[in-house]
């Protein structure tokens, strides 16, 4: 037995240089255990590097890292609680499925009972007798989840582990990696379906050129960035008065289809609708709304959609 850490994923000052080119610069973070951490960067921010050297595949240049307690200069310390998919899942195209899984098993001392239970939870339960080579690229997805379930990790690390799948699809693995997390997996996913992850995460490690910029709670992050009130009249023409209403307060606004935008937080909504209703307007709509990640990932990234 081993002691279990409060933390699945620490990282102090983790560097990587290759040559002059700085890759991962500092990384700095932690993931809490039985959580979801969201990792999100544009491409090229080092979130691939960050996780290859989390898995001890390169060593960093600088700084330092534990994974379930362990230090990454040990991987073999703590790799066999850990779950695995990077840079997408490698497989036999002439063997099925399951008969892929049974060759992992194998390899790495793990069961091959589990083997049909670990298909049916990823989706691929009347496909596993398929060959590899007749899989979509979103059972191909699937099929790499399943081969890092195999270990029955403590972390599962996973990098963009919804490519190429369908709604459907990415909203079977999202509420398989809610369960997995619920039932105290931890889950580090890469993704650049910032909706996706903003709906699963717990929390959020944000890279921008190799550096983080933000890494804790989702909702911290969102409710960090200035809510908007989005008001309607009844009459258009109340829109420009409504607008100067919001100024005279002090809020800045604007009118975007038909709606007022105004910046302010959400306490501020009926404070506009009393200031509103004493100016004679009458309201059809007021909804305070938060930025999505989305919107706040490219405002911090400073990447246009």
């Amino acid at each position: 037995m081993f002691n279990k850490p409060e933390i699945a994923i620490s990282a102090t000052d983790l560097t990587k240089k290759y040559g002059d080119r700085v890759a991962v610069s500092h990384a700095t973070f932690e993931v809490s255990l039985g959580t979801v951490c969201g990792f999100v960067g544009p491409n090229g921010s080092g979130k691939t590097t960050t996780m290859r050297m989390l898995l001890g595949l390169i060593s960093p240049t600088a700084g330092t890292a534990t994974i379930l307690g362990e230090s990454i200069n040990h991987p073999e310390r703590y790799l066999h609680r850990v779950g695995a998919m990077i840079e997408g899942p490698a497989f036999y195209p002439a063997l099925s499925g399951a008969e892929n899984l049974r060759v992992l098993a194998d390899l790495g001392g793990y069961s091959i009972h589990q083997i049909q239970d670990l298909l049916e939870r990823v989706g691929l339960g009347d496909r596993g007798d398929s060959k590899y080579k007749t899989y979509s690229l979103g059972m191909k997805q699937r099929l790499g989840i399943a081969a890092a379930l195999l270990p029955n990790p403590h972390l599962l690390v996973l990098d963009e582990p919804t490519n190429g799948l369908d709604p459907a699809g990415i909203q079977e693995i999202r509420e398989l990696l809610r369960t997995l997390a619920d039932d105290g997996t931890t889950v580090f996913i890469s993704s650049h379906l910032l909706s996706e992850i903003e709906m699963i995460s717990d929390s959020l490690v944000m890279l921008r050129k190799g550096e983080v910029i933000f890494a804790g709670k989702t909702q911290d992050l969102l409710l960090r960035q200035q809510p908007t009130i989005m008001a309607r009249s009844l009459d258009p023409k109340d829109l420009l008065r409504l607008v100067q209403i919001a100024h005279d307060a002090g809020h800045e606004g604007s009118i975007i289809n038909d709606t007022a935008h105004i910046l302010g937080p959400t306490q501020w909504a009926p404070v506009l609708n009393r200031l509103a209703f004493d100016s004679g307007i009458v309201l059809a709509q007021l909804a305070p709304v938060l930025p999505s990640l989305e919107e706040t990932f490219f405002e911090m990234t400073g990447d246009q959609k």
